[in-house]
């Protein structure tokens, strides 16, 4: 299995659930605590994006070839994420009074930083031995301890009063690390290097997962997790709330890994491909909305959905989109250069 369709639908449950978190925050909205614990949307992105990048390092291993180039790689991360991103900061810095460093210091740092560890993480767990059941389950025990080191990471810079750590990678390596986790798993599951398990079963009960994750996310929701704006947590407060994400996520995106025919139905339908595709557009220009607009929740949460569906849509339309088939175009040119100079006859001999 190449595609996974219920991932599309993931992002666009993730994307909203960031959208109204953010609204919520900015309007002091009803059931404050559910609302900010949507922020889970991240969680769900990196999750996502781990396992979609981590994957194709583990077929890569167990079928003994070369993994993906790393500037290629790089390339094709830069040319689908930099434009949006970057027309984003633009607007903000243009029309908002307050832009909204943070979260865009956060999706710059923490997924490119991510991204550039990746060939190098994905080679360390994916080399030196064959792909027998016993270094898969050791390289599974490996990503499962990095799990910890989120909610660790988030207590610790708690403890120690550095807020601004808590935006660099280790806060939220463990998310990426459930998602490769997940990959490693679900690959070595289809080629037959891990037998049947429990989990199997799982993965045929898709309500039950999720009901686990919004029952999680109800547990988030109380002060356990700590406040519901940006005051301080305490360590303990920190560690329970990085720690429940990541069993949220966890639950969340298990099911779409072998996703059964109502799953399929539910979250890889053509509006869930749509939705997917501007996903990554919507959370990074409703910053720009909320920077712009003020109301109330019944009237910000349609407003900023709406209009930062619009700007996602014309920047996927003539920017993104056009970017990225401009960089296949060129990939593919270099290429075709590279084999009909490794082809071409050599030069006749002098006579």
């Amino acid at each position: 299995m190449t595609r996974f369709p219920a991932v599309d639908g993931l992002r666009v449950i993730a994307a909203l659930a960031v959208v109204v978190s953010q609204v919520g925050l900015q309007t002091h909205a009803p059931f404050a605590g559910v609302v900010s614990r949507l922020d889970v949307g991240w969680a769900i992105f990196c999750a996502v994006s781990g396992f979609l990048l981590y994957r194709p390092h583990v077929l890569a291993w167990f079928s003994s070839t070369e993994p993906p180039l790393m500037l290629p790689y790089l390339r094709g991360r830069a040319l689908r994420i930099l434009p949006a991103l970057l027309i984003t900061v633009a607007l903000s810095v243009a029309f908002v009074e307050h832009p909204a460093t943070t979260y865009l210091e956060w999706a710059v740092l923490t997924p490119f930083l991510f991204y550039l560890l990746l060939p190098g993480l994905g080679r360390l767990l994916t080399g030196y031995e064959r792909p027998t059941r016993r270094s898969v389950q050791w390289r599974l025990l490996v990503l499962v301890a990095l799990t910890v080191l989120g909610p660790v990471w988030m207590a610790a810079v708690t403890a120690t009063d550095h807020p601004d750590a808590g935006l660099w990678l280790p806060g939220y390596l463990g998310w990426f690390a459930v998602g490769m986790g997940m990959a490693l798993w679900q690959v070595a599951r289809a080629t037959g290097r891990l037998g049947p398990s429990t989990l199997d079963t799982l993965t045929r009960v898709p309500g039950t997962l999720w009901g686990i994750a919004a029952a999680l996310l109800l547990i988030a929701a109380t002060p356990i997790a700590g406040p519901y704006d940006h005051a301080p947590a305490t360590p303990a407060q920190a560690l329970v709330k990085s720690l429940l994400y990541t069993l949220i996520v966890a639950c969340a995106l298990f099911p779409i890994l072998t996703p059964t025919a109502g799953t399929v139905r539910l979250l890889g339908g053509r509006p869930a491909r749509i939705g997917a595709r501007l996903s990554y557009g919507v959370v990074a220009y409703q910053f720009v909305v909320l920077g712009l607009f003020k109301g109330p929740l019944a009237l910000q949460l349609p407003l900023t959905l709406l209009l930062a569906a619009l700007l996602a849509a014309v920047s996927y339309r003539f920017v993104e989109r056009p970017v990225v088939r401009f960089g296949v175009r060129r990939k593919n040119s270099a290429v075709a250069k590279t084999d009909n100079s490794a082809t071409s006859p050599s030069s006749s001999p002098a006579r």
